[in-house]
């Protein structure tokens, strides 16, 4: 079997993925989901992780960049 995809003109991530689009809603999901798996292997709750993780130091936002090699 042969495949074509390579031929095909690719999206870049941020074009396909409705979460990048939403950086706050992304970043909270993204916060919660964190705290809950570190909250299962560490014992702490959930809302003390998710606390911390919401203080620290926000990451740059995501940039879009043209010609993307994915």
């Amino acid at each position: 079997m042969v495949c074509y995809n390579f031929l095909m003109k690719q999206k870049p991530l941020i074009e396909t993925n409705p979460h990048l689009r939403a950086p706050e809603q992304y970043r909270k999901a993204l916060i919660t989901s964190v705290a809950s798996s570190t909250a299962i292997e560490t014992g702490e709750t959930v809302e003390a992780i998710a606390s911390t993780l919401a203080t620290e130091t926000m990451a740059p936002p995501i940039k879009v960049t043209q010609n993307s090699s994915r």
